[in-house]
């Protein structure tokens, strides 16, 4: 069983350089390594039937992983932040949730590869229409979409990182 948890973790590390990884070769070499990892869990003898119990409970809930990695990008309208995951196109879509207030949103993606992501941007640097905002998902990223409520340049996303900007 400890083996087990070894594969997943590498195919998990695996999964994360997918994502980030841009070059053709470098994908397929890790799209060959993700597969050959795949198949060695595959066939992995079966946990004892008690583990089996222990493995569900957390892949319903448990484990939630907090994203840190994220870009953005403005118009006129919209302030829009990408989050990479990995297959969340798959997902069906209430497994995706968006809330937002005037000056925050947080995003839960539930049961992502068995874990839970989260992510919390509180203070944003300006005010956001919450019925004007939204998410959408797309290959592997989650778009999320927050509605300005004036059409103005943000230099930043966040109030913390003005703060750090001026202090430099």
């Amino acid at each position: 069983v400890l083996f087990l948890s070894q594969l997943q973790k590498d195919l998990e590390e695996v999964k994360e350089l997918l994502a980030k990884a841009t070059r053709k070769r470098v994908r397929d070499v890790l799209v060959a390594e993700k597969h050959k990892l795949e198949m060695e869990i595959k066939n992995q003898p079966p946990p004892k039937p008690k583990d089996t119990a222990e493995e569900e409970k957390s892949s319903l809930g448990g484990y939630t992983v907090k994203i840190n990695n994220y870009g953005w990008d403005q118009s006129d309208k919209f302030v829009k932040i990408y989050i990479s995951l990995n297959g969340v196109q798959k997902l069906p879509a209430e497994n995706v949730q968006v809330n937002f207030t005037e000056r925050s949103f947080d995003l839960l993606v539930k049961n992502l590869n068995g874990k839970n992501y989260t992510m919390t941007f509180n203070n944003l640097l300006k005010p956001i229409s919450v019925e004007g905002s939204s998410r959408k998902v797309k290959t592997d990223t989650v778009l999320v979409m927050c509605k300005k409520k004036r059409e103005e340049k943000w230099d930043c996303l966040t109030q913390v990182e003005k703060e750090s900007k001026e202090k430099e």
